[in-house]
């Protein structure tokens, strides 16, 4: 039994023995030819929220949707106008016509 676990033992310091180490960048591997180094949000060369919001405002796509919508606002108001006028010219046109039928509801009683 001892000469098992002697064997075993003996194996398993022959398996792990060293290894060569291996290269992981080779000298022929092709070099990137940009930057490759990450900028975190503390570096010099990273952009602030509010530079890249202005960046983004100042953009051609962001103007023309501000001028739309604007468009669009203008137009909703010239509407609801609109429906405020007729809305009181109808309550008008009840007063006068709920004015005229009371004097003659009125000549019937008599």
């Amino acid at each position: 039994m001892k000469n098992v676990f002697f064997i075993l033992f003996i194996f398993s310091i022959v398996s792990c023995s060293k290894k060569e180490p291996q290269d992981l960048y080779p000298a022929d591997s092709p070099k990137a030819s940009y930057d490759t180094m990450a900028i975190d949000s503390f570096s010099t060369g990273a952009i602030s929220v509010d530079v890249a919001e202005q960046i983004r405002m100042s953009s051609q796509k962001y103007q023309d949707s501000v001028k739309e919508a604007l468009k669009l606002q203008e137009q909703e108001k010239k509407i609801k106008e609109e429906i405020e006028q007729e809305n009181k010219k109808k309550a008008e046109e009840e007063k006068k016509q709920k004015a005229s039928e009371t004097p003659a509801s009125d000549v019937k009683k008599e």
